[in-house]
Order: C-alpha cells, then sequence, then structure tokens
C-alpha cells in the first residue's frame, strides 16, 4: 500500500499540490474569521449537579461573574466625604457598564445596604447613605455607628479596621462580554485619581478580561518563537529545503485547522494557544524527519533527472507507516478528551483531533511531493557547521545502545520512574496555589485578590440552596435554624472567611424591634413569627434587594459561603464537610442542593477530571496499544511503545507536583495530546531499526544507521521545538508560560527516551515486531 500511495503522489504530483494549496488558499479566507474569544459556560459540565443548581439560581442568588471592587484609603478610615465619593461615583457608574445587572450592584451608595429601625412610630427601613453623600463631621460619625451596629455590612462590606469597603456587581450571563467588561469597568477603576485612595478589582470577567489583554503579547511570543524556529532549522539543516518546507508544512496544517474548525463552529480560545503551537510543531518534526531521509535517499541515487522522484517515492514509502501511526496516535489519544462532559474540552479535543489530522497531508504527503521537485545541491546555504556536534552525541547514543553501557541505561530509567511515579501522587486536582493560576502571582489581578481576602471574609463565593417546592418553606424555624447550625459548622474551616443568609437578618430585625435587646437576636419560634420579620425588613425593600438571601416564594433560601482562595483542597474540603452535615439533616421537605456561584461551578470541574482523569489516561494508553498492536501485527509493540509514553508522563506530572501546576481544565488537554507526543520519536527510531534489519543489515549496524538517520531528525526537531516553546516561559499569562514549560519537558524525555532507552530495549530484548524471526544472543 505504502509503495502504490508514493508512487500515486509522485506521479500525479501537479495535482496533489495544486489541490492542497487551492484548498488552503480557500481556507485561509475561514481561518482569519475565526473567533478568538473565551466562552465561560463551556467550562462547565452541564450535567454535574453543581452546575444544575447553580443554572436553576444563579439569577436569584448570584452567578459566577460576580464582580468586586475594594475602595482602600492609606490613611485614616473610609468615612471621609472624598473617600465616600468614590464609592458613590463608582456605583452610579456601574450602572452603565454592558449587560450590568442593575439590580445586583450593592455598596454603602446603594439602596441595597440598609438599616432597619423601630420606635413608637413604627418600622422604618431605609439606606445606610443613600441619596446624600455625608458631609459633615456629625453626619460622617452617624454613618460610622451605623456600620459598626449592622453586621450584614460590618464585615461583609466594610472592613473591621475600617479602611476598605466593597462595591460587588453581577452580570447577566447571557449577554456578557468579558472583554467589554473588562475595558469598561478597567475604565471606571483607572479614572479614580483621589490622592490615598486605592481601586482594587477582582472576578472571573476581569480575569478574562486580562487573559485577551495579553493576546497581543502572546501573538507576538508566538511569532518570535516561529522565526527562532525558523532560524535555527536554517542553521541545523543548513538547506533552503530543510528550512521552507517544514513552515509550509506547519503553516499548511494550522490553516486547515482553524479554516475548518471556523466552518463547524468552533471558536478558538485564547488559553489553547500551547496546543495550537505544540499540533503545529508535530507537522515540523514530521516534516524534518521526512526530509532528513530524503537527504540519505538522494545521497545513494546516481545523478540523473529522476533522481530527486526516486529519492521521495523511496523517502514516502518507507516513513508513510511511522509517520502515520505516530499521528493517529496523536489524535485517537487527544480525542479521549472528547468523552468529558465538560463543553471547553469537546470543543478542544474536536479543533485538536481536526489539526493533527491535517498534518497527514500537510507534512507526511505533500513534503515529500515537493521534495521531489528539488535537486540534490551542490554545497549550503551558509558555512555554520555543527554536524559535527550532532555526530558526537549520536555515537554517544549508540555506544550507551550497544555497550553493556544499555543495562545501567535502562536501570537508571527504572528507578527514575519508580521515584518520579511516587512523587507525582502529589499532583493536586484543581488550582494549586491562592489567586487565579492562569496569572503570575505578582500580577496586578492576584496582588488585588490577596488584599481583598486579607481585608474581607473572602473575593470568592459559593451558594448552597436549601428548600423545596412549598411556598414560604424557607421561613419554617427548623429550615432557619438548619441554616444557623449549618453556618457555624462550614465556618470552622479556616478556608471558608464567613457566611451570609437570612437567618443572619432575622434575629438582627427581631433584636431591633425589642429596642437593641441581645437577648432577642434570635429567630422567631413559628413560621408566622419569622413571616413578620421578613416582612418588616422587606418594607422598604427595592427590587432584587432579597434575591441574595431567599427566592421570591420564599420556597428556597441560600447560603453565601465567601473563600479566601479557590485552591482544589480547599474546595474539597469544603464540599467533603458540606456533605457531611447534610447527610445528618432530616428536614421535612426541604433539602440542600449544591452548589452554585463560582467555587461552586471550580468544584464541578474539578469532581469531573478528579473522577475522569484516570480514566482518560487509561483509554488514551489503550488506544496507543490497540494501534501499535494492528500497525507492527504484534501485541508485544502496543505494550513496548507504552515506555516513552508512560515515562514521560510520569516525569512531566510529577514535575506539575513539585512545581506546583495543578490538574485542571487547562492542564488536562496538554496531558492528553503528550500521550501521543510522546511515542512519536521512538516510533521513527524503531522503525528504521526494522527497515535496516530487514535489508540484512546487522544489530549494530542497524542500530547506527537509525540512529544517524532517524536519530538526527529527532535531534534536530526536539531541540528547535525545545528552544522555541520555551519562549513562551516569559508570557504574562502564568498558566501558558507553564504550559510551554511542561511542553519541553515532554519533548525532552521523549527526545532521550527515543534516542538511549528504545534502541536499548530493542537490542536487549529483541521483540518479534522488529526481529522478526532472527533469534541473535545479545
Amino acid at each position: 500500500m505504502s509503495e502504490n500511495l508514493a508512487s500515486w503522489l509522485i506521479r500525479f504530483r501537479v495535482w496533489v499540490v495544486g489541490v492542497v494549496f487551492l484548498a488552503t488558499f480557500a481556507m485561509s479566507f475561514s481561518a482569519v474569521n475565526i473567533d478568538v474569544k473565551t466562552v465561560f459556560q463551556d467550562l462547565l459540565p452541564s450535567d454535574h449537579e453543581y452546575v444544575k443548581t447553580h443554572n436553576e439560581f444563579k439569577d436569584t442568588f448570584g452567578g459566577s461573574n460576580l464582580v468586586t471592587i475594594m475602595v482602600e484609603v492609606e490613611d485614616g478610615d473610609i468615612f471621609q466625604p472624598e473617600v465616600l465619593g468614590v464609592v458613590n461615583n463608582l456605583t452610579r457608574e456601574l450602572q452603565k457598564v454592558s449587560a450590568v445587572n442593575p439590580f445586583q450592584i450593592i455598596s454603602l451608595a446603594s439602596k441595597k445596604l440598609k438599616e432597619v429601625k423601630a420606635s413608637t412610630e413604627g418600622i422604618e427601613t431605609k439606606p445606610l447613605m443613600w441619596p446624600e453623600i455625608p458631609e459633615t463631621d456629625a453626619e460622617l460619625q452617624e454613618l460610622r455607628e451605623k456600620v459598626l451596629r449592622n453586621s450584614l455590612v460590618y464585615g461583609p462590606y466594610v472592613s473591621e479596621d475600617l479602611t476598605s469597603t466593597l462595591i460587588t456587581v453581577d452580570f447577566i450571563d447571557r449577554l456578557l462580554d468579558y472583554e467589554t467588561a473588562f475595558e469598561e469597568i478597567n475604565g471606571l477603576v483607572n479614572n479614580v485619581s483621589v490622592p490615598g485612595v486605592k481601586v482594587r478589582v477582582v472576578g472571573d470577567p476581569i480575569l478574562y478580561g486580562w487573559v485577551n489583554h495579553y493576546l497581543p503579547e502572546t501573538l507576538n511570543l508566538v511569532l518570535l518563537a516561529g522565526l527562532i524556529l525558523v532560524l535555527m532549522l536554517f542553521v541545523l539543516n543548513r538547506t533552503w529545503r530543510g528550512t521552507i518546507l517544514p513552515i509550509i508544512s506547519g503553516a499548511v496544517s494550522a490553516i486547515w485547522a482553524l479554516g475548518i474548525s471556523n466552518l463547524m463552529g468552533i471558536h478558538f480560545d485564547p488559553l489553547v494557544i500551547v496546543i495550537a503551537m505544540l499540533i503545529t510543531a508535530r507537522a515540523v518534526s514530521h516534516s524534518v524527519q521526512i526530509i532528513t531521509r530524503f537527504n540519505e535517499e538522494v545521497e545513494q541515487i546516481e545523478d540523473g533527472s529522476e533522481e530527486a522522484g526516486a529519492a521521495a517515492h523511496s523517502t514516502l514509502s518507507e516513513l508513510l507507516r511511522p509517520g502515520m501511526l505516530g499521528i493517529a496516535t496523536d489524535a485517537c489519544c487527544v480525542a479521549v478528551v472528547a468523552l468529558s462532559p465538560i463543553p471547553l474540552l469537546q470543543k478542544l479535543a474536536l479543533l485538536a483531533v481536526v489539526w493533527v489530522g491535517t498534518v497527514a497531508i500537510s507534512s507526511v504527503l505533500l513534503t515529500p511531493v515537493l521534495l521531489s521537485w528539488v535537486k540534490h545541491p551542490r554545497g549550503y546555504a551558509h558555512p555554520i557547521n555543527v554536524s559535527w556536534l550532532m555526530h558526537r552525541v549520536l555515537d554517544l547514543c549508540h555506544w550507551v545502545v550497544v555497550s553493556r553501557m544499555r543495562y545501567v541505561m535502562l536501570i537508571w530509567t527504572a528507578i527514575v520512574f519508580l521515584g518520579c511515579g511516587y512523587y507525582a501522587l502529589n499532583l493536586k486536582v484543581g488550582d494549586a496555589n491562592p489567586g487565579s493560576p492562569i496569572l503570575w502571582q505578582d500580577s496586578a489581578y492576584n496582588l488585588d485578590s490577596a488584599a481583598i481576602n486579607e481585608k474581607f471574609q473572602g473575593a470568592d463565593r459559593m451558594f448552597i440552596v436549601v428548600g423545596g417546592d412549598e411556598e414560604n418553606l424557607a421561613k419554617k424555624p427548623e429550615v432557619l435554624k438548619s441554616l444557623q447550625e449549618f453556618q457555624r459548622f462550614i465556618e470552622v474551616q479556616p478556608e471558608v472567611g464567613g457566611t451570609l443568609s437570612v437567618s443572619d437578618i432575622l434575629p438582627a430585625v427581631n433584636r431591633t424591634l425589642r429596642e437593641g435587646n441581645p437577648r432577642f437576636e434570635e429567630l422567631g419560634s413559628t413560621q408566622d413569627i419569622n413571616g413578620e420579620l421578613l416582612y418588616m425588613f422587606e418594607a422598604g425593600a427595592e427590587p432584587g434587594d432579597m434575591d441574595r438571601y431567599v427566592d421570591t416564594a420564599r420556597a428556597n433560601a441560600s447560603v453565601t459561603l465567601f473563600f479566601r482562595d479557590r485552591q482544589g483542597e480547599t474546595i474539597r474540603t469544603t464540599i467533603a464537610r458540606i456533605k457531611e452535615f447534610v447527610a445528618e439533616q432530616n428536614l421535612d421537605g426541604a433539602e440542600y442542593k449544591l452548589a452554585g456561584g463560582l467555587i461552586g461551578v471550580i468544584a464541578a470541574v474539578n469532581e469531573v477530571i478528579l473522577s475522569g482523569q484516570l480514566q482518560s489516561i487509561a483509554l488514551a494508553l489503550l488506544v496507543l496499544v490497540v494501534l501499535c498492536t494492528l500497525v507492527y501485527r504484534s501485541s508485544m509493540a502496543g505494550m513496548f511503545f507504552m515506555v516513552p509514553v508512560v515515562l514521560s508522563n510520569t516525569v512531566t506530572f510529577s514535575f506539575m507536583a513539585y512545581m506546583g501546576i495543578g490538574m485542571n481544565i487547562n492542564t488536562v488537554p496538554v496531558a492528553a495530546l503528550g500521550i501521543g507526543l510522546g511515542v512519536d520519536y521512538a516510533l521513527y527510531i524503531c522503525d528504521r531499526i526494522k527497515q535496516e534489519l530487514r535489508t540484512g543489515a546487522d544489530d549494530l549496524t542497524a542500530i547506527e544507521r537509525a540512529l544517524h538517520s532517524s536519530g538526527k531528525g529527532v535531534m534536530i526537531t526536539a531541540f528547535v521545538l525545545i528552544v522555541s516553546v520555551l519562549l513562551v516561559y516569559q508570557s504574562s499569562l502564568k498558566f501558558q508560560a507553564e504550559m510551554g514549560l511542561l511542553v519541553a519537558l515532554w519533548l525532552t524525555v521523549s527526545a532521550f527516551t527515543a534516542l538511549f532507552v528504545m534502541p536499548a530495549m530493542a537490542y536487549i530484548f529483541k521483540p518479534a515486531f522488529i526481529y522478526g524471526n532472527r533469534q541473535d544472543a545479545v
């Protein structure tokens, strides 16, 4: 089949190249129009119970796109006219921000924060500071006293040291555009120019806004990495064909993939740029292998008009099997990610499969066809010659493999595998550090997040719903008492800065009605009494005032939990404690529903990853084994090629644990693609050993030729790609920098395994799929 396909492609090469480039030209129009954006809804596993709760109640109890703004002063407290003016101005201007829910803007300057007073004339509920800003010392002192005696404000919205205050704003999810919200809110914050006043802002719209903000920088790094790749290919290969053809392969692959994805309605998430670089790098890698083999073949053919065509035909027929097998393993392993219930991973898997699939055309088929027109060069494009260094390294590889050092190499590999495997058990699922893992710890966003978490109960929230289908269920004493007990139970966890529910409101109202007597700061003993207390608090309420606490029918109440970090361990501990408490509850007609808000949906994502990660890795390895077994018609081949994959994954996972990089929604695709990535280099070298043995070469000669041919291609591509990918480590996005580092490590381990470990294993164990029926002694 390989011979027939190679003959057909070379015979009709004009038509083949014409069709490919016409298709590339057509696809380019679609590729340039692909949407580059982050869609938060795609991050959510829609079938998970937490996400169902979130989607059902997010419009009532608050979504995952809450933005928190902290206004703090350097000297004194916030009770100064100019500071309160900043709070008032920001509160008013936030109503003009696109997609803002105007009923979910809460601050000292809004109508939402109220004081309830009782007197002989009745119950009075009025905003703390709306509509006028206090100016005189007496007015400012009165406001300070109102805040200090209001437990719903002092602590949650005004810091205990009185130097900071919060403004929170939620959005209408279906209308929200992260980039627009980021620009408009940042514009408001940057316009604050009061001396001694600092404004900090956090929230997912701001976080993903920073991702889009750094997109031009990311693109510049990608372009610079591409330029370095071109220069290094030129220096190492010393020929124009060795430089231009791999770039053509990568470009054609990228254009086809982006064009097809756009036609399929798949957008491009800025966070997956490293994955796009990695797949494009695979196109370059396959192309370099083919060019290296072509150079070798053309040297062995006598001069003539058909020397290039014959060399291209021979190259294609010999490398079609390892090339297509490498591409198939890449595609199938990353396709396993599509089994995840998370839409982002499903779309990303589809994009990656399409992209990897295009490599088969752009590299394995197109490169040898283009080479069929190339004549044997009579010189080199530049005088710099580093081939002697590559030969020395490859000679070292050969010496290690054929000497008794091969046993030392395998023992050392086993020790590394066991050590890294043990350390990899420390790998955390979810975010491994405080703050957002997408940005560096010293970024403006993470510094703002740390400052808010230090001053207040926490910037990130989760809500738990308690209720059912019966109206006024949230007024029942047993339900409200259960809420109180739950709050006391969960606040013991240090990472939970505080909680808030309707059970905090009613005792305060009851105390107010009893002339402030603290003995009466308790819930009502009956449903009717609780209903009256709630009615009194709502007497002067505006639309949306009670949305944080109960729904319209009073059938469901919420408990809001404030978190100081979103680390995976913090969230898992909280969920475990919540389930422990809920298991002991027996409420008539009411139940606890987990869990909404940002932390709730992160908990859902972490649980999906935790439950599915081992299965995904196992399934991807099974796919690898099956493909290798089918292609080489040997079950031993499948097991044999698991070695570089398992080793590279184990080393990388242990490195992630060492660096504090968690296994989250951003790193899962890289891990899946790494399974396919780990085997490509080994396939080329082992297949070349098999080919040499088939021609009658002895063991030592076969291994030497394989290393100096396919091994040379491995060295060139690995070195070039590692240096290029490491450039991404300069990114302002920590996630992309770390992924670049992981990809570089993966490439390093894969190349090392292919050059030293796999030939040594082949020489020691002499598997039949490589050696055939030969039974040579070691």
